[in-house]
């Protein structure tokens, strides 16, 4: 199942199909491998803190995350998943760069967004943003 990531400040479309990579090997493989990213694209670690771009072929945004209250248990819906609920942006790692990008731990999330690189550039996305995270596909 996939879901749509939008910014709500701007009520801006940040993504409209991600996917969460929620099984172990989902989580080992990532974006690895992949030419790319289809405009709206995405996928969702929940529980990262930090990634790393070895055999990645294309940059990325990665934009960190932490539930927008007390726990997941406030967001509503599904929180491993993603879908629904606010959760607030406390890193923006743009443009990282294949094989040699690695971020190391970013105190305080609690999920990693990864991206077509641009995007959080193009959406205006600020650290302390909230993203609204939007059951099925928009």
């Amino acid at each position: 199942m996939t879901f749509a990531v939008r910014v709500e400040r701007t009520a801006a479309l940040l993504a409209s199909d991600v996917d969460t990579a929620a099984s172990v090997w989902m989580r080992f493989r990532g974006l690895m491998g992949r030419a790319g990213l289809r405009a709206g694209e995405g996928l969702w670690f929940p529980g990262d803190a930090s990634i790393h771009m070895l055999f990645m072929r294309f940059a990325i945004d990665a934009i960190f995350l932490a539930p927008d209250g007390d726990g997941h248990e406030s967001l509503g819906g599904d929180a491993e998943a993603g879908t629904g609920g606010a959760w607030r942006v406390v890193a923006i790692r743009p443009r990282l760069r294949p094989w040699v990008g690695i971020v190391w731990f970013v105190r305080g999330a609690r999920g990693c967004l990864e991206l077509d690189a641009g995007t959080a550039a193009g959406a205006g996305l600020q650290v302390g943003d909230r993203l609204r995270f939007e059951s099925g596909a928009a």
